[in-house]
């Protein structure tokens, strides 16, 4: 691992996060791929991933995000937490806007339930629009860090970046099969179901990119950038993920995959970071 972190520090920072998300967006073509090998998944599968899915996000946007947020601020009260709060409220509005503004069904959700405009788009490109939407913020989050860890600025390393990378692509794996199991038992061949599955993550790379160069080319920006990260990956967990998993009689097995995908997180970032 120590090899890892040396290898990553010797790149160009913004080549790192293209590194890193694009490793996140291998994850989710790995879990994508298991449809080839499987038709059906039982919903309590299902509900525990996504469960583990949004612990990790709630503990990589506390622990990789906000933590460093503010200790990278400075200060002494009320100032040295504002940078945070701006960008976790700014970041959670921009989600909220993305929701109301793109047309987009949830994983579990039927045709009818689709949210944003109206439109008469594909369920499957509805489908995979909410996925990438909160793709976006998973991806700008390991640039930013990444673009602020070679800044040098304090509360950001490279091993915490690398644990938020890892963490990020650990829950891209379920992820991933949670949205082409779904396609295939429409009937969507395999390689289209696999297809969709994997590009839905196909954003992180590109946001992660955008991450890294704002940072070092602001670099005051990098604590309001990762808080900004950290309100959008709640908003999705809050709106998306936890009602996903409480659709059906498996919520228990949700909140334990939850548990499970904090603990995991939390357990990467202290080692890691």
């Amino acid at each position: 691992m120590n090899g890892l972190i040396e290898w990553l520090m010797s790149l160009d920072p913004v080549l790192a996060a293209l590194a890193a998300t694009t490793f996140t967006w291998l994850m989710t073509a790995a879990g994508a791929s298991l449809v080839f090998f499987f038709k059906n998944m039982h919903r309590r599968l299902l509900d525990g991933m996504l469960g583990f899915t949004g612990g990790v996000m709630v503990a990589a946007s506390c622990f990789g995000l906000l933590i460093p947020a503010m200790e990278m601020t400075g200060g002494e009260g009320a100032a040295s937490v504002m940078p945070a709060a701006v960008g976790f409220v700014v970041g959670a509005l921009f989600l909220y806007l993305l929701d109301k503004l793109t047309p987009h069904l949830h994983i579990n959700f039927d045709r009818n339930e689709a949210e944003g405009p109206k439109t008469d788009w594909h369920r499957t490109t509805l489908l995979v629009l909410a996925i990438t939407l909160h793709n976006i913020p998973e991806g700008l989050a390991v640039g930013v860090l990444f673009g602020g860890a070679a800044a040098g600025l304090e509360g950001a390393t490279i091993g915490g970046a690398l644990a938020l990378a890892i963490g990020i692509g650990i829950q891209n794996f379920p992820e991933g099969l949670a949205v082409s199991m779904p396609l295939r038992r429409q009937g969507i061949s395999r390689l289209r179901s696999f297809w969709f599955g994997q590009l839905s993550a196909v954003v992180e790379p590109v946001a992660g990119v955008i991450g890294a160069i704002a940072v070092l080319s602001i670099q005051p920006l990098l604590p309001y950038a990762l808080a900004f990260a950290a309100g959008a990956m709640i908003y999705v967990v809050v709106e998306e993920v936890i009602p996903e998993t409480q659709r059906d009689k498996f919520t228990d097995i949700a909140t334990l995959g939850f548990i499970g995908g904090f603990v995991l997180m939390m357990v990467l970032d202290v080692v890691l970071g």
